[in-house]
């Protein structure tokens, strides 16, 4: 018996031994820092294969950059990207709404009918006229094609919905519904590798250099060494400045205190760079703030829930505006409520319609009630005033005229449906609406109007196509119709 025993608990110390080394080496693994991968497990290239010249350097590995750099390879171009954080994405990674698009094919599929001029007219307005007419122009006269390009690439967006501003259906999402900003960054990010373009991340730019007049390179930080790469041309695709919260307040001061969605990446680097090049910058003090953010964890609340049939309340349990109006007059109104802040409220079947609700639950950003009083209840709301905001809604959806503040659009569904979920939100600083400015050939321009030979951008560092407010779903249209045209513009410059 004793030898037994002896024999078992040698067998159980050889099993226990085994797995603690295994343990022990995966620890290990886990612990070495990664730079070959991002939180999707994706491949980098390898800084050794970093070259001396290429024909374009995109900075900035957001849809722009992407975009870019896709656009300029297919065009014929030498091209590398370099971005400066551990992983691929930027900004768009954290987008959710969708891509504004007119005269789609998916829109006459679903029998929408749209036009380029309501998309400029809409816009315009939104921007309070104060947007580059040409680069509008431009935006919505390219929005269809950049669908198709997107498409042919295996990158779908024929899920239609709408946001604030918008009098149609032209937010264009997954089929699934789910949040634009990862699916495209995937997509994206597919199609660059699939192109053997090289992809160095932690790579940080620092300077564009010039020669004669015109851009000859970049200084770029790689492993702790600062390099001198050669290039004929650069395209900014760095993002904004929303991250950089002392340039925020420096520039609007009334935004001091606010959190901000934005990646950390987002500090207004490549705008810096241009400005030593003597580009002309505009609208800088343009800063948006969008509704629906949620304050602990400065986590977007994507427009598409208000867009899909969500409304607002206020501390009260009642409704108090307009969820559909422009983000700029959607946060006033969140403003003026007591505590400065509201709940987005919906129902079992919008939670199915507007996927990214999934990622606020696991994130335990989403408070639920199988009745609406005990919605109401869990969160501090009165009863009474919620049901009879709701009551007073589905009405309106009903009769499709909404008596109380003039909703015309995402009234398509009630919110009659069990349980009841919501979400507390308040302002937070979202998107910059000013940049570099540039042309319709995404031409970086200097202080007298001119290009600045070799310079391109592309997105949220450039300024002028978003006015005053910028619309949501222009934000994605914005870098993919900008980003794909400074690729073939900048490959098409290195060939002359």
């Amino acid at each position: 018996m004793r030898k037994k025993l002896s024999i078992i608990f040698a067998a159980l110390f050889l099993v226990f031994a085994s797995l603690g080394q295994t343990l022990s080496v995966l620890a290990q693994e886990s612990s070495k820092p990664d730079t070959t991968s991002g939180a999707s497990e994706k491949k980098y290239t390898d800084p050794a294969e970093l070259k001396e010249s290429y024909d374009v350097v995109v900075v900035g590995s957001g849809g722009g950059g992407m975009a870019a750099a896709i656009a300029a390879h297919d065009a014929g171009a030498n091209v590398v990207i370099f971005e400066k954080m551990p992983i691929v994405g930027g900004n768009t990674s954290k987008s959710s709404a969708g891509m504004n698009a007119s005269e789609t094919k998916f829109q006459k599929e679903a029998g929408i009918e749209d036009s380029n001029d309501k998309f400029y007219e809409e816009t315009f307005k939104g921007g309070k006229e104060k947007n580059d007419p040409e680069l509008l122009r431009f935006l919505v006269d390219h929005s269809a094609s950049a669908i198709d390009w997107l498409d042919s690439m295996n990158i779908k967006l024929d899920n239609l919905t709408t946001t604030g501003g918008m009098s149609v259906k032209r937010t264009h999402r997954p089929s699934d519904g789910s949040a634009v900003g990862g699916y495209l960054v995937e997509g994206l990010y597919a199609n660059v590798t699939e192109r053997k373009i090289p992809t160095f991340v932690n790579s940080d730019v620092t300077e564009i250099t010039e020669e004669n007049g015109a851009v000859s390179g970049v200084k770029v930080t790689v492993e702790g060494q600062e390099k001198t790469i050669k290039s004929k041309a650069v395209v900014l695709a760095t993002g904004g400045f929303g991250a950089n919260l002392d340039m925020v307040s420096q520039l609007k001061p009334e935004l001091k205190g606010f959190v901000t969605t934005n990646q950390e990446g987002s500090q207004g680097d490549g705008i810096k760079m241009a400005e030593k090049l003597g580009a002309q910058t505009v609208d800088l003090d343009q800063i948006q703030i969008h509704p629906s953010v949620e304050q602990k964890t400065s986590y977007l609340i994507t427009e598409a829930v208000r867009g899909e049939g969500a409304i607002l309340i206020n501390q009260e349990g009642k409704r108090f505006f307009n969820e559909l109006e422009t983000r700029d007059k959607v946060s006033a109104a969140i403003i003026g409520q007591e505590g400065k802040s509201a709940y987005v409220v919906f129902d079992e079947a919008l939670k199915g319609r507007v996927k990214a609700i999934n990622q606020y639950e696991s994130k335990g950003l989403v408070v639920k009630g199988d009745t609406i009083e005990d919605l109401a209840k869990e969160i501090g709301v009165d009863p009474a005033n919620l049901k009879a905001s709701l009551e007073t809604w589905n009405k309106s959806v009903a009769d499709k005229k909404d008596e109380e503040f003039g909703r015309t659009t995402g009234m398509d569904n009630d919110l009659s449906q069990a349980p009841y979920y919501a979400i507390k939100i308040a302002p937070g600083i979202h998107h910059t609406m000013g940049g570099l400015k540039i042309n319709t050939n995404a031409q970086v321009l200097n202080k007298e109007n001119q290009p600045i030979k070799g310079l391109y951008a592309s997105g949220e560092v450039t300024g002028g196509v978003h006015g005053a407010n910028r619309i949501g779903g222009n934000a994605v249209a914005d870098i993919i119709i900008f980003g794909r045209q400074a690729g073939e513009q900048s490959a098409a410059f290195v060939k002359e």
